[in-house]
């Protein structure tokens, strides 16, 4: 039973591996994410060791792991305090404006992305944020949906165009 135990936990860190850098890379973590996964893994097992029995749901005590270290790591940034070279490279960005406008382009075009997406076909957008919002590779998504990683490649091709040609059509637009 042990054995058993400890294959499916292996098959559990083998498929949320990218699931989980992309949760820590969406909390600003992109530097850090590898290292937070392996603590991530490692208090799993330590938890699966230290029970003698198995975790009854591994997935979501690994999430639930993931989510509190995510918000540890947070707090850590928000306690270090800038250094002085980044505190004048933000300084001369806020003096001339520049990123100010870049976030503004970048707010509206994320609107218009979001319209987009929310316009597509209800499966294609599913694929879409499976695979970028998640991080999960066509076969993970395909095993999902109950459909051929072939399928999913399609609802990929098919979103990305459509998402690409409004940008376009948006951008043109006076």
């Amino acid at each position: 039973m042990a054995e058993q135990a400890r294959r499916g936990l292996a098959r559990i860190i083998a498929e949320q591996g990218p699931v989980l850098r992309g949760f820590f890379a969406r909390r600003g973590a992109h530097e850090d994410a590898e290292d937070l996964v392996q603590e991530t893994w490692l208090r799993l097992l330590r938890a699966h060791h230290d029970r003698g029995e198995g975790i009854a749901n591994p997935e979501a005590y690994l999430f639930t792991v993931a989510l509190n270290l995510a918000r540890e790591q947070a707090a850590r940034r928000r306690q270090t305090p800038l250094r002085l070279d980044e505190l004048q490279s933000l300084a001369a960005q806020l003096a001339s404006g520049e990123c100010l406008v870049d976030a503004a382009e970048r707010a509206q075009r994320q609107r218009r992305l979001q319209a987009q997406l929310a316009s597509l076909p209800e499966r294609t957008r599913a694929v879409l944020v499976m695979q970028y919002r998640d991080g999960l590779s066509y076969r993970q998504i395909a095993e999902r949906m109950g459909v051929s990683p072939h399928m999913v490649k399609k609802h990929v091709v098919r979103g990305l165009a459509a998402c690409r040609l409004a940008l376009a059509e948006a951008e043109v637009e006076p």
